[in-house]
């Protein structure tokens, strides 16, 4: 090998110059093959890259379910995704073909060519990219329906001089999603419209009043103890029920215009247009009723359903705005009377129109700037007419609204939870006020304070109870606490639970209308109270009616037989007064004595 280099050099060195130039030159042209040859080999890698690239953006366009199509300033197909070519039936060579059968827009009211469409907006897309919402879209030769798009355009030049474009267009086939919008508005269940199909069609309703001089109604159906029913029946036939009721519903025949709608679980509401009268309606709901008499059968015995019904009328039930509202209230009212029966929602003179959630909103306003206050009802001996106890009622002298009952607020004070923080201040400020009577050598009397389950359940009453006495330094006889009858059947042992809690801090107990719930004589023996209070709906026709006497005195000597204490309330004569004296009343309560008053008022029946 060195031998043979040797030579070489030798061979060169006898050449001359030109050699070694020619030499030189052979090598430069050697690495300049070998740089070419691996340029070649990269950018054809590169090649490959972007093509893949773009394998990889077609498949993602194919997939997407907008249909996108890039077409040249002369029409042909540079490229068409999956959902476009389904639209334009392509075949397989359709790239950098002409689109002849151009498809048609209608963007306004007028159907014109995509392509004619385009160059009408040529102007406007120099600048930026257009969107067309809520537009059809329909190719000649296909016979299919016009379909309903959202129409997107942009541009892009090809070369720096302009002369050449591609138009970028996609089209997103708003038909799926106009179904699945569809299918929202209906019951899953039973496939009729639904709550938010009826809050729609609603305000439709109400609207056309003006062109009518009848009436409207809306009519709300519950089936009766249906939980129970799913439980002895099962599910899957509980639910034949259901749908077999909505088929019944949607076939009524009658002159007037019913709709139906699939609220909740058992719940249906009717909207009636076209009615003379409440009785016409009233006709309606009990003809419901009688069918379901033989509505459904399981092994050839008919099922017993019945439904309970509430009514709200236009006008009779207030203004169309409360209509939804007072058929619920109308439904809750038919289900307290029992199964089967039918509440028409009619407005009384002490009904206002509140609106609930301002009420709701604004009760922790209420109770920071002290809207909230105390009012003292007397309670009286029987035997020397005067004042030994009260009862504290509160009072919400709202700063917008005037004064609002007790009626409205505290049931939306129980639901909501709000209750506790209320029971926390009337307890609080009966409890200051009977420290000031103490300071001041009021006459010593027990305050009566009505309690929710609410509060108590909360497992914290007892014990607040028993610091704020400590801490306003009160004997415990100061104050009595009121729970109603059906409260007290409410998770019965709980409930006895606490109020013997109660009544070891030596508190007063006392069971508030008496008569109206459904105590069982076991369970009012075992509850701790000190009284019964009697409702005042069992005295008011005691001074004509001979049967509500003999039940009078039946309470009072039951109440005594248990060593308790008998308050009645609704004391309006003097008449009843001697009466109920009579029959050994221990306590009474009512507007013969007093309306419930402001705590200066109250103290001057005191002194």
């Amino acid at each position: 090998m060195d031998t043979l280099i040797e030579q070489l050099i030798e061979i060169i060195n006898n050449m001359g110059v030109d050699a070694y130039i020619i030499v030189g030159l052979l090598i430069v042209f050697f690495f300049l093959g070998i740089h070419l040859y691996s340029l070649k080999r990269e950018k054809k890698k590169l090649i490959e890259t972007i093509n893949n690239n773009v394998k990889v953006f077609q498949k993602a366009f194919d997939i997407a379910e907008e249909g996108m199509l890039i077409l040249s300033n002369k029409n042909e197909i540079i490229y068409a995704n999956k959902t476009m070519r389904a639209l334009l039936s392509l075949n397989k060579d359709f790239q950098l073909t002409i689109l002849k059968d151009m498809p048609q827009v209608k963007v306004k009211n007028e159907w014109i060519k995509l392509n004619e469409f385009i160059e009408s907006q040529k102007s406007r897309l120099s600048e930026k990219a257009l969107i067309f919402p809520q537009s059809y879209f329909k190719v000649d030769n296909n016979n299919d329906d016009e379909v309903v798009i959202n129409l997107h355009i942009d541009t892009m030049h090809v070369d720096s001089r302009e002369a050449e474009w591609f138009y970028i267009i996609t089209i997103q086939d708003l038909t799926k999603v106009q179904e699945t919008s569809r299918l929202g508005y209906k019951h899953k269940l039973t496939n009729i419209p639904n709550q938010l199909q009826a809050l729609q069609d609603i305000p439709v309703l109400f609207s056309k009043i003006h062109l009518e001089n009848n009436k409207i109604a809306l009519i709300l159906l519950s089936f009766d103890n249906f939980t129970r029913l799913r439980s002895i029946i099962g599910y899957e036939q509980a639910n034949d029920v259901i749908i077999r009721f909505s088929k019944y519903l949607g076939c009524i025949t009658s002159k007037l215009t019913v709709n139906t709608y699939h609220t909740f679980d058992n719940h249906f509401l009717l909207t009636v247009s076209n009615i003379e009268s409440i009785e016409i309606v009233e006709h309606l709901v009990v003809e419901i009723q009688e069918q379901l008499a033989s509505f459904y059968k399981i092994e050839n015995e008919n099922l017993h359903l019945t439904v309970s019904a509430g009514i709200a009328i236009y006008p009779d039930s207030g203004p169309t705005r409360n209509l939804l509202n007072n058929v619920y209230k109308a439904l809750a009212q038919a289900e307290k009377e029992g199964n089967g029966k039918v509440s028409v929602y009619l407005p009384t003179e002490t009904d206002h129109d509140y609106d609930v959630l301002k009420l709701y909103n604004d009760m922790q306003k209420g109770l920071d700037n002290g809207e909230f206050e105390v009012y003292y009802q007397p309670i009286v001996d029987a035997k020397g007419i005067e004042i030994v106890a009260a009862e504290a009622l509160v009072r919400w002298n709202h700063s917008e609204l005037g004064l609002i009952s007790p009626d409205i607020f505290i049931g939306l004070m129980e639901k909501t939870g709000f209750i506790i923080k209320l029971g926390k201040y009337i307890l609080e400020e009966v409890l200051k006020q009977q420290k000031r009577w103490e300071l001041f050598k009021f006459k010593r009397i027990s305050v009566s304070i009505n309690v929710s389950m609410v509060e108590i359940a909360t497992g914290e009453f007892v014990e607040h109870v028993n610091e704020q006495l400590r801490y306003h330094q009160l004997y415990p006889e100061a104050i009595k606490f009121e729970i109603t009858e059906g409260m007290a059947m409410i998770g019965e042992a709980k409930t006895e639970q606490y109020f013997h809690e109660l009544k070891k801090l030596g508190v007063g107990l006392s069971l508030d209308d008496f008569g109206t719930g459904y105590t069982s004589f076991s369970y009012l023996k075992k509850f701790p109270a000190d009284s019964l209070k009697i409702d005042k709906s069992l005295v008011d026709n005691i001074m004509t009616k001979e049967e509500d006497q003999r039940i009078i005195r039946a309470m009072i000597e039951l109440g005594h037989n248990l060593d308790m204490k008998v308050i009645i309330e609704g004391i309006e004569t003097k008449d009843m007064v001697e009466l109920l004296a009579s029959y050994g009343c221990d306590l009474m309560q009512g507007y013969y004595f007093a309306k419930p008053l402001p705590v200066f008022e109250f103290q001057k029946l005191l002194r």
